[in-house]
C-alpha cells in the first residue's frame, strides 16, 4: 500500500501549536520555583524543550513508518507493560514520591510505565478488535480477554497507587470496544460494575476521599483538602477576558501546587484570560476532531481502531485535566498533553500523533 497524500495539515498545525503554547506556559509557570530551587529561571524550560525535540523527532519518525508494522511489536509491547508495571513496585527500582511509586529512574530522567502502558493497551486492542471482529459481541469468546488484560494493568497501575491514570485507561478502552462493535448492553453491564467499583476505590483511601469531600465543598477546609481547586478557581477567575499578561500569573508564586503539570491551564487562564483559554481548547478540539476523521477515513479496520484509540487516550486526558483545573472533577495527577511539563507524556502524545498523522496519509 502506497501513501495517496500529504498528512493530516491541520493535525499537524493545532500540534505545533499546542506544544508551542506549551513550552511557554511552562516557562511562565514554573520560572518563580525553578529560581528559587536551581538559582536559574528556565530549569523545566530547558529540559521540557529537549524532550520537545526529542518527541518531534520521534512523531517525524511515526508519521513515515507504516502503521501496519505496528502490529509487529504487539507481542514486546505486551509483554514490556507487565514488566514495567512490576519494576515500578519493586523497592529500589521504583521511585517513591508522596507515597506513590510511579516512577522509574533511568539517570537522565524519570520513567513513568503508566505511559507506556496507554499505548500498549491501544495497540493490543486494536488488533484484537481486528482479529475478533467477529466475536466480540459475544462477551466469553470476544469481549472477556481483552477485559481481562485491561483489568490486570488497571489493578497493576492501582498499587502504585494512579487512580486517574487507571481511569484514562478503562475510558479509552470502553470507546475502543464501543467502537468496535461491543454489544451495548454488554457496555452498559461493565459501566454498571465499574462506577461502583471505582467508588469504592476512592472510600478505601483516606486522601482520595478527602479529594471527593474537597471537590463538593473545597471551602470546608479550604487550607488543605481544598487548596489545590481554591487556587485553582481563583487563577482562573483573575485572568477574567484578556488575563493579567504573560508572565504575570500571581498564583505560580508557590501559591497554586506544582503549577506547570496538573494545573497549567490554570496558568494559562490567568495569564492569558478566557481568550488564551478559549483558544487552547478550541485547538484540542481540532485535534480530537482530526483523529476522529482519520479514523473514519482509515483504509482498514486496523487502521481505523488505532486511530480511535490514539483519539480517544488523548481526548480523555484533556478532559480530566480540564474538569480538575476547572473544579468539575476531583483532583487528580493528568497532564495536560503537549502542554504539561513531563517528558515520558510528551514523548507518548507526540508519538501518537506522528501514528495518526502516519494514517492520514492513507485515507480513503
Amino acid at each position: 500500500m502506497k501513501s495517496r497524500q500529504p498528512p493530516d495539515t491541520l493535525l499537524l498545525l493545532a500540534t505545533f501549536l499546542l506544544l508551542g503554547i506549551g513550552l511557554v506556559m511552562v516557562y511562565s509557570a514554573s520560572s518563580v520555583v525553578s529560581l528559587y530551587r536551581y538559582n536559574i529561571s528556565y530549569y523545566f524550560l530547558r529540559r521540557q524543550g529537549i524532550f520537545a525535540a526529542l518527541g518531534l523527532a520521534v512523531m517525524f519518525i511515526c508519521m513515515r513508518f507504516n502503521y501496519w508494522n505496528w502490529r509487529r511489536f504487539l507481542k514486546p509491547a505486551f509483554v514490556l507493560n507487565f514488566v514495567f508495571l512490576i519494576i515500578v513496585l519493586i523497592p529500589g527500582l521504583g521511585v517513591e514520591r508522596s507515597e506513590a511509586r510511579r516512577w522509574i529512574d533511568l539517570g537522565f530522567t524519570h520513567f513513568q510505565p503508566s505511559d507506556f502502558s496507554k499505548l500498549a493497551l491501544v495497540l493490543f486492542t486494536a488488533n484484537y478488535l481486528v482479529v475478533n471482529k467477529d466475536r466480540i459481541a459475544n462477551f466469553s469468546r470476544g469481549l472477556l480477554p481483552v477485559l481481562v488484560v485491561t483489568g490486570l494493568t488497571f489493578g497493576l497501575i492501582m498499587l502504585q497507587p494512579d487512580l486517574g491514570t487507571g481511569v484514562t485507561i478503562l475510558m479509552t478502552i470502553y470507546i475502543m470496544l464501543f467502537g468496535g462493535g461491543a454489544r451495548i448492553l454488554h457496555l452498559l453491564g461493565l459501566a454498571s460494575a465499574a462506577i461502583p467499583a471505582i467508588v469504592g476505590l476512592i472510600f478505601l483511601a483516606p486522601y482520595r476521599l478527602a479529594r471527593l469531600m474537597s471537590f463538593l465543598n473545597p471551602w470546608a477546609d479550604p487550607r488543605n483538602t481544598g487548596f489545590q481547586i481554591i487556587q485553582s478557581l481563583l487563577a482562573i477567575g483573575s485572568g477574567s477576558l484578556a488575563g493579567v499578561g504573560l508572565g504575570g500569573s500571581r498564583q505560580k508564586f508557590l501559591y497554586l501546587p506544582h503549577p506547570w503539570t496538573d494545573f497549567i491551564y490554570s496558568i494559562i487562564c490567568e495569564e492569558l484570560g478566557f481568550i488564551g483559554g478559549a483558544a487552547v481548547i478550541i485547538l484540542f478540539l481540532i485535534l480530537i476532531w482530526r483523529g476522529l476523521r482519520i479514523a473514519m477515513a482509515a483504509p482498514d479496520l486496523f487502521g481505523k481502531y488505532l486511530a480511535l484509540g490514539l483519539t480517544a487516550m488523548i481526548a480523555v486526558q484533556v478532559c480530566i485535566n480540564l474538569g480538575v483545573a476547572l473544579g468539575t472533577l476531583p483532583v487528580t495527577g493528568i497532564a495536560l498533553p503537549l502542554i504539561s511539563y513531563g517528558g515520558t507524556s510528551l514523548l507518548l502524545t507526540l508519538g501518537s500523533i506522528g501514528i495518526l498523522l502516519n494514517i492520514s496519509r492513507y485515507a480513503m
